[in-house]
């Protein structure tokens, strides 16, 4: 069994080594910038991806930065109105070929918003049509049939993560920002000993 997960880590691990440092460094930057003209940061996918553009939004909100969820298949039945001019908008699909995801990316470049694409494979509609774009490598994704989203989805929450962390960094986020939002829990209970 312990090989299976160290196989795993193999195959994340190469699909992180993948990452373009420098196009995730522009990425930091813009997502600041945007941030300190005071719009927020929009994270839209479908499927397996939900759960992790909850994640991302959910440390982006307790470090008290802007930021939202756009599903991506209610979205064009209204919910496009969370999205407003100047804000940064990210779709996650494996592919780029996801049809509710090209429609959607589609009606965005409409307004006059900033998208970013994290997606795995190089040469798609979407890497196409989105020029600020995150393209990593991933082999496998580690069923029995090389189809699951298992890998992909763990590799974009690593990615999320790291962005949020690097915008928090890059603003000077101190302990405090963080505390003032966790008043309760183990974590306020810990933050409330600490000066």
């Amino acid at each position: 069994m312990i090989t299976y997960f160290e196989n795993e880590l193999k195959e994340i691990s190469a699909s992180i080594h993948s990452l373009d440092e420098a196009q995730f460094g522009r990425w930091v930057d813009d997502a600041c910038r945007i941030l300190k003209e005071g719009h927020k940061i929009v994270v839209s996918g479908l499927g397996k991806n939900v759960p992790i553009c909850e994640k991302f939004v959910g440390s982006m909100v307790s470090l008290g930065m802007d930021a939202a969820f756009l599903h991506t298949n209610s979205a064009v039945h209204g919910d496009m109105g969370i999205v407003k001019n100047g804000d940064m908008v990210i779709i996650l699909t494996k592919s780029g070929e996801t049809a509710e995801s090209i429609y959607l990316a589609r009606q965005l470049q409409k307004r006059e918003v900033e998208m970013w694409l994290l997606t795995f494979e190089e040469n798609s509609t979407l890497t196409k049509e989105i020029p600020n774009r995150i393209i990593l490598k991933l082999k496998d994704e580690g069923d029995m049939w090389n189809i699951m989203p298992n890998n992909s989805t763990t590799v974009n929450l690593i990615i999320l993560q790291g962005l949020a962390m690097q915008i928090a960094q890059k603003q000077g986020l101190l302990i405090e920002d963080f505390k003032r939002n966790h008043p309760g829990g183990h974590i306020g209970e810990v933050l409330s000993k600490s000066k």
